[in-house]
């Protein structure tokens, strides 16, 4: 048996077994979700918890004063940010921003591959999340969350990340690598739901997770219509008829005003700001 195939049974058997190893979220990230939970909680004690982790912190100061959130006073303390950022949506954010922790290997050649998918999943999140801020431009009633979006782009693929810590231990399938896309492609969408399922994340995340690579538009439209287009964007679907299908739905759903919407400067201008915040 070839080291590709072993490594497929092996984690088709773990699947099976539900004994697969799954990602967990970073420790901060955890602690800012718990307590963001909590009714009483307060924002002077929100940034006492960020405060915790000074990477996490500084990074919270860069989004706040970020184009993302608009370009008015600058925060110049974690509480101001906090503030800016609000309770309601600093899980989200905290948690996107902690995520690039758990995409580390002290083995080279898997960290090219992890580094590989931190930077897919940013561009997805950036791209899904400018095609979002365009349709609340011309839909403000749109029950809708920019911060929601971010983070459903960043994990939707979070999976791969399971199939990859497993390939860690047979390091030759890593000169192999059209079989680790392809065998992250076959596993990935199932071992996502069960990792979001796990860490709590709500039927959006898991919707997206499962149903994006699917190439079909959604009705009505949701948050995995958004990771669609990122996905057209980024030419991943095989069949350029469905493809075009699909962009001819979303037309007509108004979810984007021409074909070519990566290409509209405002798109442009959302994107790099997005983009911007986990570089």
């Amino acid at each position: 048996m070839s080291a590709q195939q072993a490594l497929l049974t092996i984690l088709e058997q773990k699947i099976r077994d539900d004994s697969l190893v799954l990602p967990t979220l970073p420790e901060i990230a955890l602690k800012v979700r718990q307590s963001a939970e909590d009714p009483k909680i307060s924002l002077a004690k929100m940034a006492d918890v960020i405060a915790q982790d000074p990477a996490l912190a500084a990074r919270l100061m860069k989004v706040a004063n970020s184009a993302f959130l608009g370009r008015a006073i600058k925060s110049n303390s974690l509480l101001q940010a906090v503030t800016r950022i609000g309770l309601s949506q600093i899980k989200h954010v905290a948690t996107a921003l902690a995520l690039e922790q758990l995409f580390v290997s002290k083995y080279p050649v898997v960290q090219q591959q992890l580094d590989k998918l931190w930077r897919e999943n940013i561009q997805v999140a950036a791209i899904a999340t400018a095609c979002l801020k365009l349709y609340q431009a011309e839909h403000p009633a749109a029950q809708f969350n920019a911060d929601l979006m971010t983070l459903c782009g960043l994990v939707h693929n979070i999976g791969a990340l399971a199939v990859i810590a497993e390939a860690e231990r047979h390091p030759e399938v890593f000169g192999h690598p059209v079989f680790l896309h392809n065998i992250t492609e076959k596993i990935a969408p199932f071992v996502s739901v069960k990792v979001l399922q796990a860490w709590g994340f709500g039927p959006e995340f898991q919707l997206a997770a499962k149903n994006w690579r699917l190439c079909q538009g959604g009705q009505p439209p949701d948050y995995t219509d958004f990771i669609r287009l990122a996905a057209i964007a980024r030419g991943y679907y095989k069949s350029a008829e469905a493809e075009m299908q699909l962009l001819q739905y979303y037309l007509q759903q108004q979810l984007i005003t021409v074909p070519q919407f990566s290409k509209q400067p405002q798109f442009a201008e959302l994107y790099q700001d997005i983009r911007g915040l986990f570089t």
